[in-house]
């Protein structure tokens, strides 16, 4: 589990719920000199989330550059009529993979940007799991009753850099990729290169001492195919006593299947905070058909009741943990544009473990195996299906899980 002492020198804060993560987004934006770069899944202003579209919007009005990428299904366009007020405040913004007629049949437009970051003037970053979208909302189930449970994560350091060339890659490739489109080819090797240029390493700094060790872990369809996965294995894999893992969307493949089975079997306390309210057919009984060999192992399994559970963090030893946007299903490890941070730090850790204890405590509630056993032939033919239809989805676009 351990990191190098290259990736040290970290100051990091963890921010429970986007009141907390706005405020600290917005306080960062508007103290920005020259640039702000901010990715996201779903852009919603509503609510909350207007004061981070408010600041940017006063960033780019008084000079600093200001880029803006958000996914075509999670953010299919911009409600009006901020559309154009960004565009006249001057804040340059892009749609990652907008879907076009045939939508989602076509497999190749299920590779989403699913990662949620910001980077400000090369001297801070954010990363997790929370959207521009105000906690007590959802696009599809409107007003909630309780508060998302998600978390992000402020960093300060030198994996800030790491955030910047990754975010200024991605926009020097869309960049190339709409001048192709336009039959700008001499404007699209521009971009190309610039893009090359972010991925060159930079000259290796001294070795840091001091402050939290920390990673940057991407996943994409590129160079980044499977760190997120192996990350989440070491770790599990190394666990000596405890493991507590929070994840919206749980439908974890074989190996990390196996990694929390074994940890179990070798006397590790393993504790899964799940989904708990219904929201998507295929995610909910695809997850429902897997509970039971993880009971079997001794895993305790609890549900989340008060609201939508959308984090995406595990704590393992009370040391090792991550914060970031990345599921533990199939289009987050295998399809999508996803970041975490990994911090091997155990003030941090523990205090992320000590939200995650008090969430099962308090707002959780925990699958009994002979309830489960009890679920009605309906509801197990459903389940069945479900994890059925992943799969062959999962055929049909090549890959293997």
């Amino acid at each position: 589990m351990a990191l190098s002492q290259r990736q040290g020198n970290h100051q990091l804060k963890l921010l429970p719920g986007a009141k907390a993560f706005f405020a600290e987004l917005v306080r960062a934006v508007d103290a920005s000199l020259s640039e702000v770069r901010l990715e996201t899944y779903i852009f919603n202003v509503q609510g909350g989330s207007e004061q981070v579209v408010q600041a940017l919007e006063r960033a780019a009005l008084r000079g600093v550059a200001v880029f803006l990428v958000v996914d075509g299904v999670g953010t299919p366009a911009l409600p009006d009529p901020w559309p154009q007020r960004l565009t006249a405040a001057g804040v340059q913004w892009r749609v990652f993979a907008p879907l076009g007629r045939l939508g989602l049949l076509v497999p190749s437009r299920w590779r989403r940007l699913h990662r949620k970051l910001c980077v400000v003037d090369g001297r801070v970053a954010f990363c997790g799991g929370i959207n521009v979208l105000d906690d007590w909302f959802d696009p599809n189930h409107g007003q909630l009753i309780a508060p998302r449970f998600d978390f992000a994560v402020r960093v300060s350091g030198p994996l800030v850099q790491e955030v910047h060339e990754a975010m200024s890659q991605l926009w020097w490739r869309m960049n190339a990729a709409q001048r192709a489109r336009q039959v700008d080819w001499s404007g699209a090797w521009q971009a190309l290169q610039r893009s090359v240029e972010e991925n060159r390493p930079s000259e290796p700094d001294q070795v840091a001492t001091g402050g939290a060790l920390a990673e940057l872990v991407l996943r994409d369809n590129l160079r980044f195919r499977r760190r997120i996965e192996r990350a989440y294995r070491h770790a599990l894999g190394e666990a000596k006593h405890d493991i507590i893992l929070a994840n919206a969307y749980f439908l974890p493949g074989r190996k990390i299947r196996q990694s929390l089975i074994h940890a179990a079997h070798r006397g590790v306390r393993v504790r899964l905070l799940l989904q708990g309210r219904y929201e998507y057919f295929m995610q909910h009984h695809a997850t429902y058909a897997l509970y039971a060999p993880l009971l079997a192992a001794g895993i305790e399994i609890y549900e989340y009741a008060p609201s939508f559970l959308h984090a995406k963090v595990a704590v393992v030893d009370g040391r090792w943990a991550t914060v970031g946007s990345s599921n533990i299903d199939p289009l987050s490890l295998l399809l999508a544009r996803e970041a975490n941070v990994v911090v091997v730090d155990k003030a941090f850790a523990q205090t992320l473990q000590q939200c995650l204890e008090e969430a099962i405590d308090a707002n959780a509630q925990r699958v009994d195996a002979d309830q489960l056993a009890k679920r009605s032939y309906r509801m197990r033919l459903f389940d069945a299906a479900a994890y059925l239809l992943v799969r062959v989805l999962l055929f049909l676009n090549g890959k293997r899980y």
